[in-house]
């Protein structure tokens, strides 16, 4: 309710808001001492306090889009609601760290962006890679270098403009160069940013120009300070990473022969980078996993993929049916011949499949958080900062995930269990009997 209230109070007036040229009759003036040491401290003032609120309006009239939402500047991250009647596909929720943009399209959302919802939706986010320097890649850029550790150098191309008050709160409009808007420096002086700065050096508004020309304003909601949780793709809620305890140590250590008994499981993998979701079992006791994956943007096939430790096979069949792959495997797929695994869902596979063995030291592993997955209290813990084990109290894994190259996390949810006989499956080794 605060946020929404918070929300509501910066759209008044803002929705056809967008910067001015600077007008002849402002008596701009250098900036005395003490005001170029706030705007040298802006950048740090954000970074120590941490999260603001924003709205931003990108564009003008009609063709406009306007985001809600926060920005942390100390993980960092960007969490938006994108709407406007300029947002078009973009319509829909955003989270985004300094080098990967995540989005959540729902073109059935209101015109009129909202708050977005502090527990992030767990489904359908998908990476997004686009040109720098407009849209979203180069909104993100522009909340994130609001935020520094290091105090800025002063500017001699500042000029003070005037005084004004936003939201009760008095403040110096200033106009300069911005490190946050790459290429501002030595731009024409009607062109660089207006900045809304308060005597604590907090900026309330910024009026300026992404690097392709289309105009953007930015109002921070200071006191709209929520914790922000990033989706699970991003790595999920925080938490306060630290050495295992002994019981941890003990649950790890025991894990592989906790997977040889428990034999296999139900698996279903998502990868956000690739937009892929995969369904079928594994099996540790025979040392093989077969799966069907499909593509969000190739619904009418999918990849049969047979994996055995350190070896895949592939055979792309028409989409139908069950979403589980066919049992008996299609002769086609049985006679494949192996391959190293080459994508981010083949090396998760490939990596669940090798979890029994060795057990991993417990010097090489931190616990992240306490977490929940199907109603069950696990452990997350971090393997060599890559690989990260989702324990449950009895020992079991219930979700394994893989940091990917793009800074997205795939995730691999098992559901421990009998399994059908797999293809590639080694048999079981028949102990013989006594006395022989």
């Amino acid at each position: 309710m605060v946020a929404t209230a918070s929300a509501a109070a910066l759209v008044a007036g803002l929705l056809s808001w967008s910067p001015e040229p600077a007008d002849p009759a402002e008596t701009a003036r250098p900036l005395t001492a003490a005001e170029a040491e706030r705007l040298a401290a802006l950048r740090v003032t954000n970074q120590r306090d941490v999260r603001a609120g924003v709205r931003i309006t990108l564009g003008a009239g009609g063709g406009r889009t306007e985001l809600v939402g926060w920005v942390d500047w100390a993980r960092p991250l960007v969490y938006l609601d994108v709407g406007g009647p300029g947002a078009g596909a973009e319509r829909g929720l955003v989270q985004a760290t300094a080098s990967t943009l995540l989005v959540r399209p729902d073109p059935a959302a209101t015109p009129t962006p909202a708050p977005p919802p502090l527990v992030p939706p767990d489904d359908r986010w998908r990476l997004r890679e686009l040109p720098a320097g407009r849209g979203l890649p180069a909104v993100r850029d522009l909340l994130l270098g609001l935020g520094t550790a290091q105090v800025d150098q002063p500017s001699p191309e500042a000029r003070w403009l005037r005084r004004e008050t936003v939201d009760g709160v008095p403040v110096d409009v200033l106009q300069a160069p911005l490190a946050a808007l790459p290429g501002t420096p030595g731009s024409a002086p009607d062109r660089r940013p207006r900045l809304w700065v308060d005597r604590d050096a907090r900026l309330h508004r910024l009026a300026a120009w992404l690097p392709d020309g289309t105009p953007v304003t930015v109002d921070l909601a200071r006191s709209d300070r929520p914790t922000l949780r990033p989706v699970d793709a991003l790595g999920g809620r925080p938490g306060l990473p630290r050495a295992l305890s002994d019981a941890e140590a003990d649950r790890l250590a025991r894990l592989p022969a906790r997977l040889r008994a428990t034999g296999g499981a139900t698996l279903t993998v998502t990868d956000p980078s690739a937009d892929l979701r995969g369904t079928g079992w594994l099996s540790w006791a025979g040392s093989a996993a077969y799966l069907s994956v499909v593509a969000a943007d190739d619904p009418g096939r999918r990849t049969l993929v047979r994996a055995r430790p350190g070896s895949v096979a592939r055979l792309v069949v028409p989409a139908g049916g069950a979403a589980a792959p066919p049992l008996p495997a299609p002769a086609g797929l049985v006679r494949a011949g192996g391959r190293p695994p080459g994508d981010d869902v083949e090396r998760l596979v490939d990596a669940a499949l090798r979890g029994f063995a060795t057990a991993v030291p417990a010097a090489a592993a931190v616990r992240i958080r306490d977490d929940r997955v199907a109603d069950r209290t696990v452990d997350v813990i971090e393997v060599r900062g890559r690989l990260r084990w989702w324990i449950d109290r009895n020992g079991l894994p219930r979700r394994l995930e893989l940091r990917t190259g793009r800074g997205v996390w795939v995730q691999l949810d098992l559901v421990p269990g009998r399994v059908p006989a797999l293809p590639g499956a080694a048999r079981p080794v028949r102990q013989p009997a006594k006395g022989r």
